[in-house]
């Protein structure tokens, strides 16, 4: 596992190269990904405007702040990802957000198509969910994961699946105004917990 999570990491980017390799395919009607389709190029444009706006738009609470500011030890916040992922979008500007609070965490993005040996490490129930955290310690050992959603927004999901059998475009677009709606507030909290369990267990 961990030579698999080195050569990711020697593959990643950081979040501003994440978003200038999402800009710069899109000149060329393209989407990050092995696979390319005019849907998907669609999705990336939304997705990058999309994070544009949260890049400006999202605050970090003073409570993540405070949270995140206990952390004694370097970390590494390697995450999944691809430019159409619309879930993806939503997310990495916050956690982005949130790793610039802190001199000690090293927040990395990896595409899921390019990585497949570490997808397959970090599957969410049998599937390739993105955006998937992964914190790593200072010797890159797992000390946490998070994702593909906020606990919120997974219990949404699991609820809908649960009455309607699939996800369709409907809850898709639902979804997407509940985060519109939450600003990085759900994701914050999650954070906030995890920082809190890391530390109950250094104790």
């Amino acid at each position: 596992m961990k030579e698999i999570i080195e050569k990711s990491l020697n593959n990643s980017l950081t979040y501003q190269e994440f978003r200038d390799l999402v800009g710069n395919l899109l000149t060329e009607n393209k989407s990050t990904g092995h696979t390319q389709s005019e849907a998907l190029t669609g999705y990336s444009l939304l997705n990058d405007r999309r994070m544009k706006r949260l890049d400006k738009t999202i605050k970090i609470s003073e409570q993540t702040v405070t949270a995140i500011n206990t952390l004694k030890e370097p970390q590494t916040w390697l995450v999944i990802a691809e430019g159409w992922c619309g879930d993806a979008a939503q997310n990495l500007p916050v956690i982005n957000k949130i790793s610039e609070t802190s001199d000690l965490i090293n927040f990395r993005v990896v595409l899921r198509d390019d990585n497949d040996d570490l997808m397959n490490l970090f599957l969410t129930n049998g599937g390739k969910s993105i955006p998937k955290l992964i914190a790593l310690d200072k010797d890159n050992n797992v000390i946490d994961t998070w994702g593909p959603r906020p606990t919120v927004a997974t219990k949404m999901v699991a609820d809908y699946k649960a009455e309607h059998g699939v996800i369709d475009a409907k809850f898709k677009q639902d979804l997407q105004v509940w985060y519109n709606k939450d600003k990085g507030q759900s994701l914050q909290n999650d954070f906030v917990n995890l920082v809190e369990n890391l530390q109950a267990k250094e104790v």
